[in-house]
């Protein structure tokens, strides 16, 4: 491929459907990532969350590592607030062991989505320094220069990645580390991606910057058939803005006819970060991303509930990104 082309997936679940439906879609999307040519396969963390099944990156990439043979796995990511850095070095270690060198550890800040969460999680704040300092301490066990010996040891080389906003691109900046973005730091200027180029100090594992940019991304026979496949994750995006819950995805592609005025503008707001279309024109939007960001790789973070559309919005996605 021209550039770099991955997949987040969120194991989102979908109405009507079993949250282990969600899971073993999250792998099967993963085998047609693989067919298709994608470099990295990632999956996520979210816990009490009706919207997601998945709240143990591990388990899941040893899921998606089993049923896979060359795609890189990942995690988008880990939330560090909530692990001790050691175990969060031993997962990936046990994973590394038993797969080889295809493992991504993506490590983000975030916190739980509630309060209740939160506390059951035993991480109610997550400030930037800690953040860093606990970044660190997973790279010294990984490398070996942790003041204690993970085992299984000497399993070869695993990647950290930086997620977050402007202060995660610093932090990213300030230890040598790739960086992943997305959301509304895309929509700004160049200010932040040209910080991160120039503070970016050489480490071990990454010798220039490295940044991966991700949106949703749909690509279907027609521009109106695309856009009607980010509705359901947009409508979700609104419900959780309104009521602090996410819900699972509904089985259509037009909006209920009933909605407030806030319902309309946070669809609205959704939608306007998506890219949809055919080919010609996502291959556009994704090459004026590219240009705007200086990105070095893309993830899609789409997701619908229609999976059999997912999967060929995935494949033409794939597909005329190899043109670029």
């Amino acid at each position: 491929m021209g550039i770099p082309l991955s997949l987040l997936d969120r194991s989102r679940t979908r109405q009507g459907h079993t949250d282990s439906a969600a899971l073993h879609q999250t792998v099967e999307r993963a085998r047609r990532a693989e067919a298709a040519g994608y470099r990295r396969f990632w999956v996520s963390e979210h816990h009490g969350v009706p919207g997601v099944a998945s709240g143990t990156p591990a388990l899941l990439a040893q899921a998606v590592a089993a049923a896979t043979s060359t795609i890189r796995v990942g995690s988008g990511g880990v939330m560090l607030p909530n692990h001790r850095p050691i175990l969060v070095a031993e997962e990936f270690a046990v994973l590394t062991a038993l797969h080889g060198e295809r493992f991504d550890l993506g490590l983000g800040r975030s916190l739980g989505l509630t309060k209740p969460v939160r506390e059951a999680l035993g991480a109610l704040q997550a400030r930037p320094r800690e953040f860093a300092a606990a970044i660190e301490e997973v790279r010294e066990y990984l490398t070996g220069a942790g003041n204690i010996t993970i085992r299984p040891a000497d399993t070869g080389h695993i990647p950290i990645f930086v997620l977050g906003t402007g202060t995660g691109l610093q932090i990213a900046a300030e230890l040598g580390l790739p960086a992943v973005v997305g959301g509304p730091l895309l929509r700004s200027g160049p200010e932040a991606f040209d910080a991160y180029r120039s503070e970016f100090r050489p480490s071990s594992q990454q010798a220039e910057p490295y940044l991966i940019v991700s949106a949703e991304i749909f690509v279907a026979e027609s521009s109106s058939e695309a856009r009607a496949l980010a509705v359901p994750e947009a409508w979700a995006m609104a419900q959780s803005r309104l009521t602090g819950s996410f819900p699972p995805l509904l089985p259509t592609t037009s909006l209920p006819t009933q909605r407030t005025g806030r319902q309309d503008r946070y669809v609205a707001e959704s939608l306007a970060t998506v890219i949809a279309g055919t080919e010609d024109r996502v291959v556009r939007e994704i090459s004026d991303l590219l240009e705007r960001t200086g990105a070095d790789e893309i993830m899609s973070t789409a997701s619908t509930f229609d999976v059999a559309a997912l999967y060929d919005s995935d494949a033409r996605l794939a597909r005329a990104v190899a043109a670029l």
